[in-house]
């Protein structure tokens, strides 16, 4: 496949919530979502974010959806800053990036007919006539493996795979060039998952398209993607092609993930699941407390993400010594 420019850049992005006031004179408590997350997806590739829940994976998808505003940093598509668009030339230029949610059950509207859901995004962008917006949808639902008499029904009427299906089609009517999807197959079974799977992989083929995809199962994301960057309380802990962190990770806690799902790569041994012990870390690495490999420096001093090698960097004081501890 043919590998484009970076079509999406983000640059050391921040996003804190503030919460309510636990009393009256208190300082509001505040989550740190992201704190200072940056990384280049290419046209035509596929990157994965995964980590556990609470890790800052899906606020990641809202902020380069542009449906939330970053606290620092910048979120750049084609080289524009979308935080920097007016609202006008932000709806324009949302037709170059869509969405595909979790649920295909509670991400279509229940009141209105297949047809109506696909040509929504079109309708949002405006000046597309009725008959044209109509025959884009047909032309999108045949892509995704439904048919065009399927403009006429209701979500109801659709298997859960069929719904995701229909939701695909939302994203790809306006034929963009970035789909962000949040964990798109987690609320299907197992047998659906990897037809959903199977067609989205066959679109980037046919259709170029670059995916941004967000996930806890480090399985889905060995099959989907070029490149993963692992998420833990905010930062990126490890980053690099899936072969990599499934067979040399580098970081502590991407191991821990691995442990989790050791169906992911038949016939290799799983890794040694890491304990959970009470042990504070102020100003260190957010693992420590759960990180079997730490030392003294490691509770005192955070450590940065770096090269460990061709396109793999970790952020761990002791990545050497946990690449060591890897079975053979």
């Amino acid at each position: 496949m043919r590998i484009g420019p970076a079509l999406l850049e983000v640059h050391n992005v921040v996003k804190h919530y503030r919460l309510p006031r636990e009393r009256l004179l208190a300082a509001p408590p505040v989550v740190h979502a992201l704190q200072g997350v940056s990384f280049t997806l290419q046209a035509g590739r596929s990157l994965g974010v995964v980590g556990e829940s609470g890790c800052g994976k899906s606020t990641l998808a809202r902020l380069v959806m542009a449906l939330e505003t970053p606290t620092a940093g910048r979120v750049l598509m084609g080289g524009r800053d979308l935080n920097a668009l007016t609202p006008a030339e932000l709806r324009r230029a949302r037709a170059d990036f869509q969405m595909v949610f979790q649920d295909p059950f509670g991400s279509l509207d229940p009141r209105q007919t297949v047809g109506r859901i696909v040509a929504e995004p079109l309708e949002a962008q405006g000046g597309v006539p009725a008959e044209a917006m109509r025959i884009r949808a047909a032309e999108t639902l045949d892509a995704v493996g439904l048919r065009a008499a399927d403009l006429a029904k209701y979500p109801h009427e659709f298997s859960g795979g069929q719904r995701q299906r229909i939701a695909i089609a939302r994203a790809l009517v306006t034929k963009p060039k970035l789909i962000v999807a949040d964990e798109p197959v987690s609320a299907l079974d197992v047998s659906v998952q990897a037809q959903v799977l199977n067609l989205m992989q066959d679109l980037q083929d046919t259709l170029g398209v670059t995916y941004l995809f967000i996930s806890h199962d480090l399985a889905v994301v060995d099959l989907v993607c070029d490149e993963v960057i692992v998420l833990y309380q905010g930062r990126i802990v490890e980053q690099g092609d899936p072969d990599t962190l499934f067979h040399a990770a580098a970081h502590p806690y991407t191991r821990l993930l691995m442990s989790a799902v050791p169906q992911a790569r038949p016939g290799t041994r799983r890794a040694q699941r890491i304990p959970i012990e009470p042990v504070a870390a102020p100003g260190g690495c957010a693992f420590a407390p759960r990180c079997a490999f730490r030392q003294h420096r490691c509770l005192a001093e955070p450590p940065a993400l770096r090269a460990l090698g061709a396109g793999h960097q970790a952020a761990c004081h002791e990545a050497e010594r946990v690449l060591g501890a890897l079975p053979a």
